[in-house]
């Protein structure tokens, strides 16, 4: 295939309207804009879109409340990788932990803290060591006769913001 065999599709092109050129063309005396009026006139289609027509006008969206609030996403926030017992089930191992999870192919890398949640039932003991775990799995993990840690501290994480804030002093 060269380039001067590539053509369009049959019917995604069409010929250009040719507006203004005799009776026969159905598009003659005001060439399909209608009568007068803004946009029957030349440059009307370098509006921006929010314009409502005059200048004194207050716009549309100028004129809807202000919804404050609205929109805010915590920087702060901790994106977990979420996962449910019930992909734990046909697990090999009895040891569970973010590098196993990872080597198992429920992870796609180490960059996001894991948060085990509770869908789905416990046929044999786990040891698990995970980020965070609900209590509905801690519960289920250890009637089934296993143990859930979580490794991820909030003192730890307070502490740390702690340390970073430095104290006023006294002038």
């Amino acid at each position: 295939m060269e380039l001067h065999d590539l053509k369009p599709n049959p019917g995604s092109t069409s010929a250009r309207k040719r507006v203004g050129r005799g009776h026969g063309s159905g598009l003659v005396k005001t060439s399909g804009r209608g009568q007068k009026g803004q946009l029957a006139r030349t440059g009307h289609s370098k509006m921006p879109v929010w314009f409502e027509g005059s200048p004194s006008k207050t716009n549309t969206f100028k004129r809807a409340p202000y919804k404050r609030g609205v929109g805010f996403s915590n920087p702060n926030a901790i994106e977990w990788v979420e996962i449910n017992l019930n992909r734990l089930e046909e697990w090999e191992g009895n040891e569970i932990n973010p590098k196993t999870l990872l080597e198992n192919g429920l992870l796609k890398n180490l960059n996001k803290p894991v948060k085990l949640l509770g869908i789905g039932e416990v046929s044999r003991a786990f040891v698990v060591s995970v980020h965070r775990a609900s209590a509905s799995v801690k519960q289920k993990i250890e009637a089934a006769g296993g143990s859930v840690t979580e490794t991820l501290d909030r003192k730890v994480k307070s502490e740390r913001k702690a340390s970073k804030m430095k104290p006023k002093q006294a002038s």
